[in-house]
């Protein structure tokens, strides 16, 4: 792997001596461009007005819709991930997966996703779902996508320290549409739709989406993604602007796949791929179609909580939009509005604890049961669930785990705006582009949660276990657990939060000369939550015949409601310039403030902790013809750090060892996006990322010992990860052709804080061949076609706090076996 990485740093560094002399010969090249970026891409994220961008003082990608066909991503994670400065763990499904900008210590990295430079739901993450790749997917209306690491993000956007802003098609005065099929051998089948054009003069419609069925990456017994979306737009030209009205409805389910074990823990050179395959096995089960989740209400009566895990991250939501841009002299008045309703119902698999050998683990309930069903009791043994004790079940493997079924209801509202005036002035010291503006959002969900431990053997798909209690001849005398349930109910959450922000920001861009450009920013921000929570307590359910519901969570009927303020003030200063249109240097530095989000207020220990973070930047580019490279380095320091660490107990069932650290957490590092027009047809492109994340300084309030995590690796982030593009593009017998590649590594991390248990790094193959003549494309796509090992996550319900007992990861989210993908296009 340490080849792979220093050839690629290598060759990005050859790109760069040798752009001058390659240019001439990319520039000249006969062959078409098949998705080939354009260095002279326009970029409207973090600016006052649209810009080139080689000319920004600031790290941006503008992928467009032939970039994106391209890269082909299963995900829009998959995509952001082809991006340098961003990490992603992409092993989750569709939806609901990891980003970490820089080495921000978060699972979503602080980057704040927009559509048309609004985001559909003001929060990074609701309850259970987030506005990421959860509510921004990818089809045919999506024009690109421009994502912006760093730089002006925390004036243009709340808690971003980066931008994800997906910008729809809109119509014009030619009429254009486009129908995609998709096949894979996931099972999956897909149909993507767009059309476009002219209702009437100066006014022009967009309208597309999809619908897909995909069986899975893993066998789940069930179908993994099921649904789809449309949108549309209506875009009427005025004498001096536009004025854009927009829609969108998703429904769609997706499956998430939770993190398996791989080795056995009582002798981890030994695989457990025989009993849960690497690439397809999944604990996911057809055995949890019907749960019932049994608890208590208010007023003591039980309830019961249907589940179906086929059901998987339901969300449903619709948005409008409006979108108006005027000139009126020299000012330039931009409005933009939106909202957001939906609901989300989440049915999910939870790991918790590592496997156990069985019988270790049912000798460890023995003189529990002796104690509730009597000493007649001599001995515990598996069944299958439901089936009354006499369908006794060995497992196979000789091992046994828990994990937690999840049942999550919320309803969310999000509406926001935004209002911005620029004017460009001319002064004795060069020209400045001011835009000042207001933001506003008011936003909230209702939530409902509760949980429920199950026993299984380490299997694929695997049967749901009841630990029976025996007498010498063999009679039931009772159950450990409750058809199924190691605990009933463990954990039990109700509520409501709502939210409202406002804020004020102005931006300045100073050209004091031709070739030097100053960049200025300021955004202040007013938060105000409110909501309350369902206080809870212990309860036995009462029925005697199992142990499983002797301590689950029940509401007392009690409303605590709460409520608070919070501030912050975000700032930007950045500087560019450029020499002669091929070379460029720039530099930037920021401040971003983070109060707690509202979801705090639903919580028993309200914690309204802000984190406060710098980032600085500079880089230098290049750009010749078709070839590029920009080199960026970066330093974020977040400081104070509150970080909790929180891990799953067996004896209990519930996540309830929580160890809390306040010090700082500091990222340096470099990264380069690039392409090399090296000869004639062949091209390469690529990123990578060097870095150093840590925590620093930290100590404990909680009384633990902090100098574990002292000068450690922060949790799941590697110090590199690249990829590398290469590309044959020609023409043949009238049609265009694209060969092309790509591999990807990911550097050694770690599951846990004090940095004993290491996942390894890992690297892997994709390829893909795509022929377009006339009206035509096709397109054959390959992922992972080695199949690469490679172990993302951990455990983190049971990682965190002390690792997995072993230096090397026997638990975590593998990556997704090879598979393949037909793709054929027609356009019109």
């Amino acid at each position: 792997m340490t080849v792979s990485f220093r050839f690629l740093a290598g060759t990005a560094f050859v790109a760069l001596a040798g752009l001058p002399c390659l240019a001439h010969a990319g520039e000249s090249a006969a062959a078409p461009q098949a998705s080939a970026p354009a260095v002279n891409d326009i970029v409207v994220t973090g600016s006052s007005r649209a810009q080139r961008r080689f000319g920004v003082s600031y790290a941006v990608n503008a992928l467009d819709g032939d970039q994106i066909r391209k890269l082909a991503p299963r995900s829009m994670t998959e995509l952001i991930g082809a991006l340098p400065g961003i990490q992603v763990e992409a092993t989750g499904g569709e939806v609901q997966n990891i980003t970490r900008v820089r080495g921000i210590p978060t699972d979503r990295g602080y980057l704040y996703y927009q559509q048309d430079g609004l985001p559909l739901y003001h929060e990074l993450d609701g309850y259970f779902f987030n506005q990421g790749d959860g509510m921004n997917r990818l089809d045919l209306m999506t024009q690109r996508v421009e994502v912006v690491r760093g730089g002006p993000a925390p004036i243009h956007a709340s808690t971003a320290a980066g931008i994800a802003n997906v910008i729809t098609r809109t119509g014009g005065d030619v009429a254009q549409g486009e129908a995609q099929l998709t096949l894979g051998t996931s099972g999956l089948y897909r149909l993507d739709a767009f059309q476009s054009g002219k209702l009437a003069k100066d006014t022009y419609f967009a309208l597309g989406g999809f619908v897909r069925l995909n069986e899975g990456y893993r066998d789940s017994g069930f179908p993994a993604d099921k649904g789809g979306q449309i949108r549309a737009n209506i875009l009427h030209k005025l004498d001096n602007g536009s004025i854009k009205l927009s829609g969108q409805y998703t429904n769609d389910r997706n499956t998430f796949y939770l993190s398996i074990p791989t080795a056995d823990p009582r002798n981890p050179s030994l695989s457990l791929s025989p009993y849960i395959d690497f690439f397809t096995g999944t604990l996911n089960s057809s055995s949890l179609r019907n749960v019932s989740i049994s608890y208590k209400d208010g007023s003591g009566n039980v309830q019961t909580q249907k589940g179906d895990l086929a059901n998987g991250r339901h969300m449903e939501f619709g948005n409008a939009g409006l979108d108006y841009e005027g000139d009126f002299g020299p000012w330039h008045v931009s409005v933009k509005a939106g909202y957001t309703k939906g609901k989300n119902h989440f049915d999910a698999l939870y790991s918790t604890s590592n496997p156990v050998d069985a019988s270790t683990y049912a000798a460890s309930y023995l003189t529990a049961a002796q104690s509730a069903f009597g000493s007649g009791v001599t001995r515990l043994g598996y069944a299958l669930a439901g089936a009354n004790g006499q369908s006794a079940y060995t497992p196979a493997s000789g091992l046994v785990l828990s994990a937690q079924y999840r049942s999550v209801e919320a309803r969310f509202h999000s509406s926001q705006g935004d209002l911005s005036v620029t004017r460009k002035f001319e002064t004795a010291l060069g020209q400045h582009d001011i835009r000042v503006g207001v933001y506003g959002a008011r936003y909230g969900s209702t939530a409902f949660a509760v949980y429920q431990n199950y026993l299984m053997p380490v299997a694929s798909n695997p049967p749901m276990l009841d630990l029976v209690a025996y007498s010498s001849s063999g009679a039931v005398l009772g159950y450990v657990t409750d058809n199924g349930a190691i605990n009933d109910a463990v954990s039990l959450v109700g509520g409501k939060f709502n939210g409202q922000v406002k804020a004020v920001y102005a931006s300045d861009s100073w050209d004091i000369t031709r070739h030097l450009r100053v960049d200025l920013g300021l955004r202040r921000e007013w938060y105000d939550y409110e909501g309350y929570y369902r206080a809870t307590t212990s309860a036995n359910l009462g029925n005697a015949a199992t142990l499983a519901d002797n301590s689950t969570r029940a509401f007392t009927g009690q409303i605590v409601n709460q409520s608070y303020s919070a501030n912050a003030t975000n700032w930007t200063v950045g500087a560019n310039y450029d020499l002669d249109g091929h070379w460029g240097a720039y530099a930037r530095a920021s401040q971003m403030e983070v109060p707690a989000g509202a979801s705090a207020v639903m919580n028993a220990t309200m914690v309204t902790t802000k984190t406060t973070a710098k980032l600085y930047e500079a880089g230098l580019k290049a750009s010749f013809g078709r070839s590029y490279l920009y080199l960026t380095g970066f330093y974020t320091k977040f400081d104070p750090l509150s970080a909790s660490f929180t891990a799953y107990v067996p004896s209990t069932g519930r996540s309830d060892q929580t160890v809390n650290f306040t010090g700082t957490a500091r990222n340096i590092g470099i990264e380069a996006d690039g392409r090399w027009q090296v000869a004639g047809p062949f091209s390469l492109a690529g990123s990578f990322t060097v870095q150093d994340p840590r925590y620093l300084n930290f100590t404990s309030t909680t009384g633990a010992d902090a100098s574990k995590a002292n000068g450690k690796q922060m949790l799941r982030q590697s110090k590199i990860y690249a990829n590398i593009r290469p590309s044959l593009d020609f023409a043949s017998h009238g049609a265009k052709i694209s060969l092309y590649g790509r591999y990807d590594y990911v550097g050694r991390r770690f599951v846990d804080y004090p940095n004993t248990t290491a996942l390894p790094a890992y690297g892997y193959f994709g390829v893909g061949v795509m022929a377009e003549k006339g009206l035509w494309t096709g397109q054959i796509v390959g992922d992972n076609i080695t199949n690469a090992h490679g172990l993302t996550e951990g455990n983190t319900a049971g990682d965190v706090l002390a690792g997995q007992g072993n230096a090397t990861a026997i638990f975590g989210r593998p990556l997704f076996g090879r598979s393949f993908r037909l793709v054929v296009s027609r356009k019109w």
